[in-house]
């Protein structure tokens, strides 16, 4: 089967343009970086009409997850660079939502991630650590932090992930705010690990940060693969970042 490898912000997939038949244990092999092509999931594109596009989303350990908002942008761009879509704006739909998208020339998106909420009102304890909850189509628990950089995110992450308190499995996200507008943010990712960024994760975080300080409607977050804008508005919360096309390739 053909693929495109491609990133946003270090986030990085293995995306198809054929239905994918294959078991979970074949999609954790394709997604081993040492026995594998490598990758943090499987995207999976399938083409609507001349405007839209559905996409499905397996975590690199073969479990299918509802949304990536990284994943997105990445299927937005594939689908307007192969001619999938006549572009640039088009719709992306995902299991839970539809999200509108608009591809730049510099392989810029902007997309609409979600609508973000507090799935609990109140902060939970889960592991020894204090968490809020957040709905972004997908489960995140955001910690806020002094030094993200200093902090046990594989330890905690882990451990948070597999909570009961969270039946499905969580995306947990370690957020320390920055100078202004600015949030610092790390990313444990279901299914997956640490990652180098989240498109859901970040908006995740930046709900959370917006609700606990008096933060504006654009929000940068910076992670480790790069930085990320969240923008909110009366429909949700958009991101714009980057997205990329590394290579071409087939796997058996």
């Amino acid at each position: 089967m053909e693929f495109v490898k491609a990133e946003g912000l270090g986030n990085d997939f293995i995306v198809v343009t054929e239905p994918l038949a294959i078991s979970r244990e074949r999609i954790a092999e394709l997604c081993e970086r040492k026995t594998g092509i490598g990758a943090d999931g499987i995207l999976e594109i399938s083409a609507i009409d001349q405007t839209r596009v559905a996409m499905r989303y397996w975590n690199a350990d073969g479990g299918e997850a509802e949304m990536c908002g990284n994943g997105l942008r990445c299927v937005a761009l594939i689908a307007v660079e192969h001619g999938i879509v006549v572009g640039p704006a088009l719709t992306v739909r995902s299991a839970v939502a539809d999200h509108p998208a608009t591809v730049f020339p510099d392989r810029i998106v902007r997309a609409l991630v979600g609508v973000p909420h507090a799935f609990r009102t109140e902060e939970l304890l889960v592991a020894g650590h204090s968490v809020r909850p957040v709905g972004v189509g997908n489960p995140h628990a955001v910690l806020f932090v002094d030094d993200v950089d200093e902090v046990a995110v594989e330890e905690i992450g882990s451990t948070i992930e597999r909570d009961a308190m969270f039946p499905d499995g969580s995306n947990v996200e370690f957020v320390e705010f920055d100078e202004g507008d600015r949030i610092k943010v790390r990313v444990w990712e279901r299914g997956v690990g640490e990652t180098q960024a989240s498109g859901t994760g970040s908006a995740a975080a930046a709900f959370a940060a917006r609700a606990a300080q008096e933060l504006g409607d654009a929000i940068t977050v910076v992670l480790p693969g790069g930085e990320l804008l969240i923008e909110f508005d009366e429909v949700g919360a958009w991101m714009t970042g980057p997205a990329s096309i590394v290579y071409h390739g087939t796997f058996y």
